[in-house]
């Protein structure tokens, strides 16, 4: 017997089997670790079924989430605060810390933040990518400028961007984590971490952004279940810190295109492997809510929008 986990709303029988679902993009690198979840039958070992569902966009996950086709999907905190603020009890469970980075070309002209002035700088995820936002802020801080103002920025999406800079149409690139490897393994360099302009803006422990979003469990057997899917996800992670071979099983979905662009990205994502959440994680959301509250305004945030840190109490589901 098989029960969807939206179905939920009292006591099941115990040889029910909830399934939690989870939307999911095609080429996501959050696949990689739910395949390890059920490769490894870690969902069966905490007693529910995870289910994939693969959505074309990622403005698509998050309907799909709103609307109950699915339980949960992968997307920052901001996302779930504004959604909070109109009354969903969204909370936010992370799985890694890693973030992207500026890289450039490995040496070449530019080594500081004062030489994009005048250079073609890509961008992903547009003018609002929290990001670049931050980027912008610890330029003006050095007192260089606005690297909006200074540079050029262009703006497109990241493996259109990671292809113009391999062709040498760009000088340097703002771009997600795992284009960035991708790059570095490709001979590039990472010139800095989102994590060194969060540094450099006060702001000492940097926050992991993107996690797992659901509904806060109402119900005992929904509190059951996530727990259980919480868990497998962190010993999932687990398991791609400690295991080669788990990585080697894993790398025909990659979409790798040498050893050195694996091996960069096993390196990346095991850099960013997250120890749990602390209250300083908390605090440091909070900081990072605000510096990006006065740097891009509502446009960024949301309207009417503030800071709530039970976004962060799905682990009080455990």
């Amino acid at each position: 017997m098989i029960v969807s986990l939206a179905a939920i709303a009292g006591p099941q029988p115990s040889r029910a089997e909830p399934v939690i679902k989870a939307g999911v993009l095609k080429f996501g690198t959050v696949n990689w670790l739910l395949d390890v979840v059920q490769h490894n039958k870690l969902d069966q070992r905490e007693g529910y079924r995870l289910e994939q569902l693969e959505l074309a966009r990622r403005d698509a996950t998050s309907v799909a989430l709103l609307a109950g086709e699915v339980d949960t999907i992968v997307a920052d905190w901001f996302w779930a605060l504004r959604e909070r603020s109109a009354g969903e009890k969204l909370v936010f469970h992370p799985y890694s810390r890693t973030l992207g980075a500026l890289i450039v070309k490995k040496n070449g002209p530019i080594s500081s933040l004062a030489d994009l002035k005048g250079r073609k700088v890509g961008v992903a995820g547009g003018p609002l990518d929290k990001s670049w936002l931050l980027l912008r802020a610890w330029s003006r801080k050095q007192k260089i400028g606005d690297v909006a103002d200074i540079a050029q920025p262009v703006f497109a999406a990241p493996p259109l961007l990671a292809e113009q800079m391999r062709n040498g149409d760009l000088d340097a690139v703002l771009i997600y984590w795992h284009f960035a490897a991708k790059l570095e393994a490709a001979g590039f360099q990472q010139l800095f971490g989102v994590d060194e302009f969060m540094h450099g803006l006060g702001i000492k422990n940097p926050p992991p952004l993107i996690g797992f979003l659901f509904r806060k469990p109402s119900s005992p057997p929904q509190q059951l279940a996530f727990a259980g899917f919480m868990r497998s996800v962190d010993a999932a992670s687990q398991l791609l810190l400690e295991s080669d071979a788990e990585w080697d099983r894993i790398r025909p979905r990659m979409g790798v295109r040498s050893d050195a662009e694996f091996e960069t990205l096993r390196q990346r994502y095991r850099a960013g492997r997250l120890q749990g959440w602390t209250p300083a994680d908390t605090g440091s959301s909070k900081a990072l809510f605000d510096l990006l509250l006065q740097t891009g305004g509502t446009k960024v945030v949301g309207r009417s929008v503030s800071f709530d840190p039970d976004v962060f109490k799905a682990q009080s589901s455990q």
